[in-house]
């Protein structure tokens, strides 16, 4: 064999392990980013230092309302679970018959992916829809059906029930994307300021905006700063003009200096 022919084959030899090694390293690479990631069995979701998007959904029990609305506000926290991503967080919370906000949530997992949304070279999509099914929607809906039935009660604290949640570990500033929907008639009751006493028109002894604010952030500091908030806004007879009016006006205020912005619906 000439020595030429010798050089051509060594090269070749070296291009050929160039190449199996490229393809090899690929597929490594491929498949750590492809294969699943491990998740906590208790909240699903995945194992990480970084807090995960979270959405969270506080209904009102303080407020009354009839079947059809339960249905509209049983939808809307449907709609808001199938918007999810795979990985983010979903928790629903009430305003009680007392009045009070547990901050610990009837119901705070995140989104373990279904079928459609995961990868088939490496996780199986009917298994993964069975989990789905199972460990998400099944209990997600059973809460939503005690949560739908309202308690009428004596005093409405919305806005410390959103400040409270913003200083819980997994609602906290460090979580990115915060977006906490809200089903009420933002009819405030509490020591903060109370929207009732006027006969259907704001009261005149209201605080101003800016001192609300200020006792927020005294009592539960800037935490809901940075908040995306959607009020679902459930009509009270005489109020609605009210509600639709100046007492949005006086809550777009509250809202702008504890660093909120928020979009206003008609349930």
């Amino acid at each position: 064999m000439s020595r030429r022919r010798r050089q051509r084959q060594r090269r070749m030899a070296y291009i050929n392990f160039a190449i199996i090694a490229l393809l090899i390293a690929g597929g490594v690479a491929a498949f750590q980013f492809l294969k699943p990631v491990p998740y906590d069995e208790q909240t699903l979701c995945l194992l990480s230092d970084e807090l995960p998007p979270h959405t969270a959904i506080i209904l009102d029990k303080t407020d009354e309302y009839d079947e059809s609305q339960a249905d509209l506000i049983a939808d809307l926290i449907r709609r808001s679970r199938d918007r999810l991503e795979v990985g983010e967080r979903l928790s629903m919370f009430e305003l009680d018959a007392e009045g009070q906000f547990d901050p610990r949530g009837e119901f705070s997992l995140c989104n373990p992916g279904r079928g459609g949304q995961v990868n088939p070279l490496f996780r199986n999509p009917r298994m993964i829809e069975e989990r789905y099914a199972t460990l998400f929607e099944t209990p997600m809906d059973a809460v939503i059906e005690d949560l739908v039935v309202p308690k009428e009660a004596p005093s409405s604290p919305i806005l410390e029930a959103m400040a409270r949640l913003g200083q819980t570990e997994n609602f906290s500033p460090d979580a990115p994307a915060r977006r906490i929907v809200i089903v009420s008639d933002m009819l405030q009751n509490s020591d903060l300021f109370s929207a009732y006493g006027g006969g259907g028109v704001l009261p005149a002894n209201m605080p101003r905006a800016r001192d609300v604010a200020e006792a927020v952030e005294r009592r539960y500091g800037r935490s809901l700063s940075g908040v995306e908030l959607e009020i679902r806004l459930i009509p009270r007879g005489r109020y609605t003009d009210m509600q639709r009016g100046a007492l949005k006006e006086y809550w777009s205020e509250v809202f702008s200096e504890l660093g909120l912005q928020a979009d206003w619906r008609d349930l």
